[in-house]
């Protein structure tokens, strides 16, 4: 589990797995690994359970694992899994992290520990470490995450590039969810190869691709994984061109709404199954009349499951 210049990072197409809930707001296992085996057979990667997208911060670490563990019961290959890792405390991603390589996942997506704000980039590279060293298994796969927006926290180019040093084979990519792309590609300029670069935002993708990125952790491959993988494999492609025009399209769209309630709802248009409109506080879910109005916009929209 080496990173070397000739193999990227990530490759292929890995969703920000949306989580579904039950009633009483725990995490159905059930819906959880189905999710999982339906994008796997419409040509995806692997799954990413518990980033951003996923409300992956406001679930314990029992729960977590334990979800994780139903996925590979339900019929998930543990190597087609990278499990974001990212807790605010530096015990429970330690604890995370040596779950995901006790039962054989691709790898970790981590970000800093995002309670405190304002630290330092020791600081940062110091927690990096602690959790790195704990676990001290050569096997570890480690994507830096970026996502300063939420976390409050970003990643330098000083502690990529310290983290790098120091862990060559452990840290072999950044998943780049800023939203800014000259930040991306100066982070492609500087450490691609043999780091891969991956960027979280959708539009972005094709000029990640262009300069050697090769795969993606994507919200919007939840139910566009076909489409989301057009952008990364065929950037320049006259159809990828139309796939990226109707991807700005629906980002527009979800722009008036709570994005990750707005996943779901679209999940819930797809499906026809309502449980997917469930989220953990502090998100609040779409009410009846949003949800109508979600499902008019997206029914006009159009998505086909048979190539989006």
């Amino acid at each position: 589990m080496t990173s070397t210049a000739s193999t990227p990072a990530l490759r292929g197409i890995w969703p920000a797995m949306l989580t579904p809930l039950r009633a009483d707001l725990s995490i159905d296992h059930e819906r959880f690994a189905a999710h999982a085996r339906a994008l796997i057979g419409a040509g995806c990667a692997g799954v990413t359970p518990f980033g951003t997208t996923g409300e992956g911060p406001s679930f314990s670490l029992d729960e977590r694992r334990q979800a994780v563990d139903a996925l590979v019961a339900g019929g998930v290959p543990a190597a087609k899994i990278l499990v974001s890792t990212s807790c605010a405390a530096l015990p429970e991603t330690l604890a995370l992290t040596r779950h995901a390589l006790a039962i054989g996942a691709w790898g970790c997506l981590m970000m800093p520990p995002f309670f405190l704000k304002g630290v330092s980039d020791q600081g940062v590279i110091d927690a990096y470490r602690q959790v790195i060293d704990g676990a001290a298994d050569p096997r570890l796969r480690i994507l830096l995450y970026h996502i300063p927006q939420v976390s409050g926290v970003g990643l330098s180019h000083e502690v990529i590039a310290t983290l790098q040093r120091l862990y060559p084979q452990a840290i072999v990519g950044i998943k780049d969810s800023g939203c800014d792309r000259a930040h991306s590609v100066a982070l492609a300029g500087a450490f691609m190869p043999p780091l891969g670069v991956h960027v979280g935002n959708e539009p972005d993708l094709p000029e990640l691709a262009r300069l050697g990125s090769a795969g993606a952790v994507s919200g919007l491959a939840n139910f566009l994984p076909r489409l989301v993988d057009r952008l990364v494999r065929q950037p320049d492609e006259a159809a990828t061109a139309r796939d990226l025009e109707r991807v700005k399209t629906l980002l527009a769209l979800l722009g008036g709404y709570s994005l990750t309630p707005a996943l779901k709802g679209i999940m819930a248009v797809q499906t026809g199954d309502a449980h997917w409109l469930r989220v953990r506080a502090p998100l609040v879910a779409l009410d009846d009349a949003r949800f109508r109005s979600l499902e008019r916009e997206i029914r006009a929209f159009g998505i086909d499951p048979r190539t989006d």
